[in-house]
């Protein structure tokens, strides 16, 4: 395993890529189609993380959202409730909506995460892909990107764990002040982007992990996303640090099998939100050309999954991969059967197709 300054694992212990779990607390249905609450919701995504620890899987990462598909809003308490039940996966978001929050609050919920998890928290910041936040929490969106470069700044400062002196248009200044709880080791922190040059070199200017949402079209197209952002270390002087991916997808014990039952899930949640934004209506074909091979949808048995996700990481030369299990509708019976899957069958073959042939090295 080698550690640099910041306290990230670029391989993590006896692995060859770190396979984690995202959710966003999508709202799902029970067997008989019936949409339960967003209370039962979230129990079910305990239920998940305490599976995804137990089959050995490296992170569990919840969203924020502030809008009725998804019932998570608050994810530290939900990741906080996590701690207490798992024992080694790590725990984050995916992600936090940075710029409609407080810098100093975040850092604060997150290194008392860490303390309660025994040094499992990660925080990944995004500007967000949805706007819900800002008017609810009283932000212009016309403050859209200086908000986030400013939080942002004060936040990799605050992540020094030293007093901090600020000052910036989007809220109060801070003169040689100091936060708790310190954390022991340091706080694990990522940006996500969605594939802007501009995100990528933030990411390497402030000496962050890069997460990329690779959520349409080949992997490979972020290639030279990648090779930015490790020149931008470089550049700004800074040690290697990790990349990751993260990718819906959906595992059963066949092709046939997971495409059933995914497809619904994968309906519902683009045409909802697709009637917002001006999309096509979502259909099979569409969605058969995304489990393809120049698609973004990890879905199908064991086998095919794996293969796609060994590829993925091989031409990023990521170090890790977060596959979005929960996709709108699908019920928690088959959410936790793909998690036991993606643990037990996946991820061993990753390793194995994996230490055949290696990663692309920068």
């Amino acid at each position: 395993m080698r550690v640099n300054r910041t306290g990230w694992c670029i391989v993590s212990g006896s692995r060859t890529v770190d396979l984690g779990l995202d959710t966003f607390g999508d709202v799902t249905q029970d067997e008989q189609g019936t949409p339960i609450s967003d209370a039962a919701t979230i129990r079910n995504v305990l239920e998940q993380a305490v599976l995804a620890d137990q089959v050995g899987l490296a992170f569990f990462g919840v969203g924020e959202h502030h809008r009725p598909e998804f019932a998570i809003s608050s994810p530290e308490i939900v990741l906080a409730a996590a701690a207490a039940r798992t024992r080694d996966i790590h725990l984050g978001t995916a992600v936090t909506v940075l710029s409609s929050d407080d810098p100093v609050r975040v850092y604060e919920r997150f290194a008392t995460l860490d303390a309660v998890s025994g040094g499992r928290a990660e925080v990944i910041l995004g500007r967000g892909s949805f706007i819900e936040s800002f008017p609810l929490f009283g932000y212009d969106l016309r403050d859209y990107e200086v908000l986030f470069e400013e939080k942002l700044d004060l936040f990799t400062r605050l992540l020094e764990e030293k007093p901090v002196t600020w000052q910036g248009t989007t809220r109060a200044p801070l003169v040689d002040a100091d936060v708790f709880p310190k954390t022991e080791n340091g706080l694990k922190a990522w940006i996500g982007v969605g594939g802007t040059p501009e995100s990528v070199v933030r990411a390497a200017r402030h000496g962050l992990g890069l997460m990329l949402a690779i959520i349409g079209g080949p992997a490979g197209r972020f290639r030279p996303f990648v090779d930015l952002y490790h020149r931008s270390l470089d550049s700004f002087q800074r040690e290697q640090l990790p990349v990751g991916i993260h990718s819906p997808g959906h595992i059963a014990e066949t092709d046939a099998q997971a495409w059933e039952e995914a497809y619904p899930g994968f309906e519902s949640m683009n045409n909802t939100i697709g009637r917002e934004r001006g999309w096509l209506p979502y259909s099979r074909m569409r969605f058969q050309h995304d489990v393809g091979p120049e698609g973004s949808i990890y879905a199908g048995s064991p086998e095919t999954v794996a293969r796609k996700i060994a590829d993925t990481v091989r031409t990023l030369g990521a170090q890790r991969f977060d596959m979005k299990f929960s996709t709108g509708t699908l019920s928690h019976d088959k959410l936790m059967r793909s998690i036991e899957l993606y643990g037990t069958r996946v991820a061993p073959m990753v390793e194995e197709l994996l230490a055949e042939q290696p990663r692309h090295v920068s």
